[in-house]
């Protein structure tokens, strides 16, 4: 059985890394005003940050159509494939999932539509766990099921430079009450059950860095050497800082890896915002 991978730019890995993967992006959309943007195709997260500065009022988003996900499904039986698994992020953060849906109810083969409950570099992970399932010969059930496993052990957590993006895109949640950047303090927040829930708050960018790569080294005692993405919004910095606090703090690490924000995330995460994903590489 031949089954091919779709995922969604939330994935923010990019056409190149996806194209490695043999893996299929169907983009999401940002707007400012009256330009629109596919995400991490049309407009770089290099760009996009610079033009986020200059932007008078916040950029919105939008998720794909389910035409857009039908053209891919179609195009992809047409070139042989017997099964597709379309992986993308947490239903309860876009509608992205239930236009993979009705667009999988007419497709040519079939499509299994999984919610991997996660976004950003935890979407990364759950889309590379489905390709490593498929490049291991696995069929369309052995990868939904290796795709929904690495989802449930899915861990995310992340520090803003300012709450604002967030805030102001509607995506806070429970954390829309912890800014206070007079005393500077930065949330950290996790996304835990598909939403963005608060964790704990830490007195600069620094200490909370350090905190979190405490909890991640003390997941990787319970869990056993972790698989990690760190990602920014360009803050290359940052993230070696994250990636030093946690080598530091004696995490047992399978494997190590760094990725960008695109424009669609950056929207509601904004600048300098930095993360870290990871799930036991059992």
């Amino acid at each position: 059985m031949t089954v091919a991978i779709v995922t969604d730019s939330t994935c923010d890995m990019g056409p190149e890394a996806l194209r490695a993967l043999r893996a299929e992006m169907v983009p999401l959309t940002v707007h400012f005003g009256q330009e629109t943007f596919r995400d991490w195709i049309e407009l770089s997260p290099e760009a996009f940050y610079r033009k986020l500065a200059q932007a008078p009022v916040l950029p919105t988003t939008s998720q794909p159509t389910p035409g857009e996900f039908a053209e891919v499904y179609r195009r992809l039986a047409e070139s042989g494939v017997d099964g597709i698994a379309s992986v993308h992020l947490s239903s309860k953060l876009s509608g992205t999932l239930e236009s993979a849906l009705l667009a999988a109810k007419d497709a040519p083969v079939h499509v299994d539509v999984i919610d991997s409950l996660t976004v950003s570099g935890g979407l990364a992970l759950v889309v590379k766990a489905a390709c490593a399932a498929r490049d291991a010969g696995g069929d369309l059930e052995t990868i939904g099921a290796a795709a929904r496993q690495c989802s449930d052990s899915i861990e995310l957590f992340f520090v803003l430079d300012t709450l604002e993006f967030l805030v102001r895109g509607g995506r806070a949640g429970r954390a829309a009450g912890l800014a206070a950047s007079l005393l500077n303090i930065k949330p950290v927040l996790e996304v835990r059950g598909g939403v963005i829930e608060p964790f704990m708050r830490s007195k600069g960018s620094r200490r909370a860095i350090v905190e979190m790569a405490t909890h991640v080294a003390e997941r990787s005692k319970a869990l056993g050497p972790l698989e990690i993405r760190i990602i920014s919004a360009l803050a290359d910095d940052l993230c070696q800082l994250l990636a030093d606090a946690i080598v530091s703090a004696g995490t047992l690490i399978a494997t190590m890896e760094f990725g960008g924000i695109g424009t669609v995330i950056g929207t509601h995460a904004g600048p300098r915002a930095l993360g870290v994903a990871y799930h036991s590489g059992k």
